[in-house]
C-alpha cells in the first residue's frame, strides 16, 4: 500500500530549494591545502635513493632504487578534497593542452634525473586541458586525492587526482 505525502506549497518550495542548493553546498566545501611532506605518513622518514639504480635503455629511463619508505602512502588523506602545488610532467597532450600529467614537487623532476619516490608523485587527469604554453609554471591542483600505487612508463606513482580546478601558483 502506497502512502501519499502531502506538502504545502511552502514546504514543497523549501524542499525544492534545498535539493537544488545541495550540489552547490557540496561543491563549496573547502579544499584542504597540503604540503608534499603530508603525503608521507606521520612517523615515516622521507625515502632516499639507496642504490645506483639502472638505466632502462629500451625506454630511455632511469630506474632508481628507493628504500621501503618510498611506497608508504598517507591513507588518512584518501578521499580528501585537496589543493596541492607542484609542477607538470606531461603524460597526455592534446590539441587543447595537457589532459593527463604527473604532478611533482619541484621543477625538472623526472626529466633525465631520478624521479622522486612514489609517495611524492601524483597522477592528475583533467576534463579541461592545461594550456601547453604554461607547462613550466608552478600550479595548484584541486580535487579528490586517491592513495593508490600505480606504474607508468616514467615512474611509480603513489597518488591520483581527478582535477576539478587547476590554476597558476601565486608566489
Amino acid at each position: 500500500m502506497k502512502q501519499q505525502i502531502h506538502l504545502s506549497r511552502r514546504q514543497f518550495g523549501c524542499l525544492a530549494l534545498a535539493t537544488t542548493a545541495l550540489p552547490r553546498v557540496a561543491l563549496a566545501m573547502p579544499f584542504q591545502e597540503l604540503t608534499w611532506e603530508e603525503l608521507i605518513p606521520p612517523g615515516v622518514p622521507y625515502s632516499e635513493i639507496i642504490g645506483e639504480g639502472a638505466l632502462d635503455e629500451e625506454n630511455d629511463t632511469w630506474n632508481p632504487i628507493f628504500d621501503e619508505n618510498a611506497t608508504k602512502l598517507n591513507t588518512a588523506l584518501d578521499g580528501a578534497s585537496v589543493k596541492l602545488p607542484g609542477y607538470i610532467i606531461p603524460m597526455q597532450i592534446e590539441a587543447e593542452g595537457v589532459s593527463a600529467f604527473i604532478l611533482v614537487p619541484y621543477t625538472g623532476a623526472c626529466i633525465h634525473v631520478p624521479p622522486p619516490p612514489p609517495n611524492q608523485l601524483v597522477y592528475v587527469t583533467t576534463q579541461t586541458p592545461w594550456p601547453s604554453n604554461k607547462l613550466w609554471d608552478a600550479i595548484w591542483v584541486y580535487g579528490r586525492l586517491k592513495a593508490r600505487l600505480q606504474s607508468t612508463e616514467i615512474a611509480e606513482i603513489g597518488y591520483e587526482i581527478v582535477a576539478s580546478k587547476i590554476e597558476i601558483y601565486d608566489w
